[in-house]
């Protein structure tokens, strides 16, 4: 079981998206709403989030979705009950909500649309819902004893838009090169050959690294955004492994390096769309 949020501000983008016919979508559970037509529940979401209009968010979008292997058993009820205590945990509760299930994929999946501002007119919050999402997602697929996903291998990469399709490609470079190189020297010069670009980050003006970006298709992502064991402390340690533990000497300072500093400026936009976030 994973979990992809989204936030807006579209009320009827989301319901329409839910409701869509050509996804075969079955309302397994609803709360204060008038469900006659798709208008009749944008218009109220819309109506309880004026309530609040300081808050220019308030659509919360949540996809939960399941292996093929769980279908047998993932019935409208049970997927309905899983739902519910997800939005519990997550504190998504005293709210209007729908939850929509669709069959247009071979996987089980469900999508949440509620409304941020509650029954009560106070914004939900969604302070680290990440990272609150990714721990109530395992606990609860062990308590249902659904099957656990295997992260990326299994990903389609003919389905993914990018910046996600390169971040795929350069997961499965990474991932074969990192795992037959001995030495960072090895390493830059294959990743070269396939288009990948390395650029380290630097601790203020000393040669101390703290950090790796990658470059591929027009994109940069922090070793980390591509896959946890792709931060450069993780590399340097597994190329040190293959080496027989021998001693690995750092990659030399390059001339376009990046320097971190203990007060550094927050990210422009640009920059978090180059993934460097």
């Amino acid at each position: 079981m994973i979990a992809k949020i989204m936030k807006g501000s579209d009320f009827r983008g989301v319901v329409n998206y839910i409701l869509n016919e050509g996804k075969g979508t079955q309302i397994i559970e609803a709360d204060g709403l008038f469900l006659e037509n798709n208008d009749t529940i944008a218009q109220g979401f819309i109506g309880q989030a004026q309530m609040n209009p300081k808050v220019t968010k308030a659509v919360g979008h949540i996809a939960l979705s399941f292996s093929k292997k769980d279908a047998p058993r993932l019935n409208n009820a049970v997927m309905a009950q899983i739902a519910r205590e997800y939005m519990e945990r997550m504190g998504i509760k005293d709210t209007q909500y729908l939850i929509g299930r669709h069959f247009d994929k071979e996987h089980p999946h469900v999508h949440i649309a509620f409304n941020r501002i509650n029954n009560n007119d106070k914004t939900i919050s969604d302070r680290n819902d990440r990272f609150r999402s990714e721990r109530i997602c395992k606990e609860l697929t062990k308590k249902y004893g659904l099957h656990f996903a295997n992260g990326k291998e299994q990903v389609k990469i003919d389905r993914l838009r990018e910046p996600d399709k390169t971040r795929y490609e350069l997961y499965k470079i990474l991932k074969t090169e990192v795992g037959r190189c001995r030495d960072w020297n090895t390493l830059l010069e294959r990743l070269e050959r396939q288009g990948v670009g390395v650029q380290f980050k630097y601790k203020g003006q000393t040669d101390e690294i703290q950090g790796i970006v990658f470059s591929m298709n027009g994109y940069r992502f922090n070793g980390s955004k591509v896959d946890r064991q792709f931060s450069y402390s993780k590399i340097d340690a597994a190329l040190a492994r293959d080496n027989y533990g021998e001693r690995q000497t750092q990659p030399q300072p390059l001339a376009n390096r990046e320097e971190i500093s203990p007060t550094a400026r927050p990210l422009s936009e640009k920059q978090e769309k180059e993934e460097t976030t």
